[in-house]
């Protein structure tokens, strides 16, 4: 094939749909909307049309869209959707670390914010092998702040490619999340991009880059889950950012 030749993938027009609305959050929008439906029953009408907008809120929270996934087996994608505040070298958390974890030398993280408006749907950033799930008990403190990382009620998960190449990521609740949900256990096969848990209301996701590779975005960049590229694996080349 000619290096300038596009291949076009089959299958017609992609059109924008409402994204679906995850099992988990159902019961809360039921819940919302009964309380929703009794106040305009009592003549509530003002609490009624506010509890309305409180119910579509809830229901959009737990939305659940489709991503495009990148085929690209050394990608890296964000397992978030939100803002970058921080990227930083730090010693890989304790109960990840070792030779069977991460290492023990100081990796890259990048740190996803996810605010109340967010997609809360948590995605893997490679596919492979789960290899740990660690739940830890801890504070609610701003998920925005760097001692979350170490403060906050937060969940650790190991993947390992078929590879070997292992990548470490941490959902970590904030001010309002009181909930970590995973939806994968020890052992479970993954593909990249695939849904592993989710974290109520408002919270922040921490990756940690492989040794040797660099971050393909920068602070202040919007991540999409599944679709963004933090970095691939092995490229050491930093690229710079400026607002604007």
């Amino acid at each position: 094939m000619d290096n300038n030749e596009i291949t076009i993938a089959a299958g017609g027009n992609v059109k924008w749909r409402f994204p679906s609305v995850h099992p988990e959050g159902m019961k809360f929008g039921l819940i919302a909307a009964a309380i929703t439906g009794l106040a305009f029953l009592l003549g509530w009408d003002v609490l009624g049309w506010i509890l309305l907008i409180v119910t579509v809120w809830v229901l959009a929270f737990f939305r659940d869209p489709v991503r495009a996934v990148p085929q690209d087996e050394g990608a890296i994608v964000a397992p978030a959707d939100g803002l970058i505040t921080l990227i930083q070298r730090v010693p890989p958390p304790r109960e990840m670390a070792g030779p069977d974890g991460l290492g023990d030398q100081p990796l890259i993280r990048v740190s996803i914010f996810m605010s109340v408006f967010d997609v809360h749907i948590n995605r893997t950033p490679i596919g492979g092998t789960i290899k740990a799930v660690v739940y830890i008990s801890g504070k609610f403190l701003n998920a925005d702040l760097d001692k979350a990382s170490e403060d906050n009620e937060r969940q650790h998960i190991l993947v390992e490619r078929h590879d070997g190449v292992r990548i470490g990521f941490t959902q970590i609740a904030g001010l309002v999340a009181r909930r970590i949900v995973p939806f994968v256990k020890p052992g479970d096969m993954v593909a990249a991009g695939q849904r592993i848990g989710l974290i109520r209301f408002g919270s922040r996701v921490d990756v940690y880059l492989p040794a040797g590779t660099a971050p393909r975005v920068v602070l202040g960049q919007r991540t999409v889950a599944g679709e963004t590229i933090l970095g691939q694996i092995g490229d050491r080349r930093v690229v710079a950012g400026i607002q604007q």
